[in-house]
């Protein structure tokens, strides 16, 4: 029961709105970060890291690991949409077929 309820504050902790706020924030920036040809997730968060430092020390974990996640996204958006050489470029197919939304969300949802 003790792991449950722990289990229970930990959702409740990082449900909060501050922590859901430098979340979606790293998760925004990492992707603009990620878009860029050449910068994958460990460039993001050296160049954001600054940013992150002023934050709660909860609040500074969850934002670096949404860098981390939209920069993962960001590379394969810049590889499927540009059909640059990437991680996703086996997707990049897809856009020259009309389906580029479909490679965008296969990206985003199973990440390999």
């Amino acid at each position: 029961m003790e792991t449950l309820n722990s289990f229970a504050q930990g959702i409740l902790t990082a449900a909060a709105p501050l922590n859901l706020l430098y979340g979606f924030a790293g998760v925004f920036l990492g992707t603009l970060v990620g878009v860029l040809p050449g910068l994958g997730p460990a460039g993001a968060i050296a160049l954001l890291l600054p940013l992150a430092l002023h934050a709660p020390p909860l609040a500074y974990l969850i934002m670096l690991f949404g860098i981390t996640y939209g920069a993962q996204y960001g590379g394969s958006t810049t590889s499927i949409l540009v059909n640059i050489p990437g991680e996703a470029f086996r997707l990049s197919a897809l856009p020259r077929s009309a389906h580029s939304s479909a490679a965008l969300f296969h990206s985003l949802v199973w990440r390999s």
